[in-house]
């Protein structure tokens, strides 16, 4: 899988169909988030594809949100996005708003850690911290288990993305905390110069 975008221009693009800091900081932290998972899994020589496939991935939420995943396709060929990385980006709504199927390892982890960086993201905001850095696996299970508690975040698609890679939850939890751990520093120096 090789990335037919640059980062520059997968930047420019986003910035196109997303203003909301909201929606960039998300983006961005997907991006490192599925750095880091290239790394660790052993998916080094594509760490490029699966950081533009995390930061290109809600391109059409902001501005489309009831298209989710079925306009992407048009936005992203108009960008210049060829048609794998097309289809990785629309893999992360299976089930959801399409029916494009999570197969390579990169969609799985993808389709998982969306979600949870979410949820991660609003737990950290509640620390006195403000920070992932030192949130244990264990406040973060007890989060997930209040359904009330960043409701918008999807626990049965957790679930599901936990399932698809074949790792227990508390897997997913451990490895994407150490994800956003290792990236907040980076991604809250990028969003101050986006901003």
């Amino acid at each position: 899988m090789k990335s037919q975008i640059t980062r520059e221009d997968a930047l420019k693009l986003l910035k196109q169909y997303n203003q909301e800091p909201f929606h960039l900081l998300h983006a961005l932290t997907v991006e490192a988030v599925m750095r880091w998972f290239a790394r660790e899994l052993g998916y080094g020589e594509e760490e490029e594809y699966w950081g533009i496939t995390g930061l290109l991935h809600d391109i059409d939420f902001e501005q489309y949100p009831e298209q989710h995943c079925i306009k992407a396709p048009e936005l992203l060929a108009a960008g210049g996005v060829g048609e794998d990385m097309i289809h990785s980006v629309c893999s992360h709504g299976y089930g959801i708003c399409c029916d494009v199927e999570p197969t390579h390892m990169m969609e799985k982890v993808l389709f998982a850690s969306d979600e949870l960086t979410g949820l991660i993201g609003a737990a950290a905001r509640m620390r006195p911290s403000k920070s992932c850095q030192d949130m244990e696996v264990s406040s973060l299970k007890k989060k997930f288990k209040d359904k009330r508690f960043a409701a918008g975040c999807s626990r049965d698609i957790i679930r599901q993305g936990a399932e698809l890679l074949g790792w227990e939850l508390d897997e997913l939890f451990s490895k994407t905390l150490k994800a956003m751990s290792a990236c907040e520093d980076s991604v809250s120096r990028e969003m101050e110069s986006q901003m």
